[in-house]
C-alpha cells in the first residue's frame, strides 16, 4: 500500500482564484446565465504578434437549451484583461 501512495501522492487544494479568470455570459434564447472560467495558467496561447496572450471559450447552459456562446479574451503579458468579446449572448458584469 505504501508503494500505491509514493506513485499516487496526496491531491494539492485548489488553486486560489488569483490563477482563474471568472466570466458570466447571458444566453439571448432562455435568458439563462452561465459562469465561465480560464485558467490563466495552462488555457491561454501565445498572441501572434507575442506581446500577450489569447482565449477562446465555448460555454453552454445547463440543459434548457443548447445555444453556445462564445466567449474571445485577451490578455497582456502579465495575464491582465485587455478585451473580451461574447458571440451569441452579453456579458453580465
Amino acid at each position: 500500500m505504501d508503494f500505491l501512495k509514493k506513485l499516487f501522492p496526496a491531491s494539492k487544494p485548489a488553486a486560489s482564484q488569483g490563477y482563474f479568470y471568472a466570466f458570466t455570459v447571458r444566453c439571448p434564447r432562455c435568458g439563462e446565465s452561465i459562469e465561465g472560467r480560464v485558467n490563466l495558467a495552462n488555457d491561454l496561447s501565445l498572441s501572434e504578434d507575442g506581446s500577450g496572450f489569447y482565449v477562446r471559450k465555448v460555454v453552454m447552459g445547463s440543459g434548457r437549451c443548447f445555444q453556445q456562446i462564445e466567449v474571445e479574451l485577451t490578455f497582456d503579458a502579465n495575464r491582465r484583461l485587455q478585451d473580451k468579446q461574447v458571440h451569441g449572448g452579453t456579458f453580465i458584469e
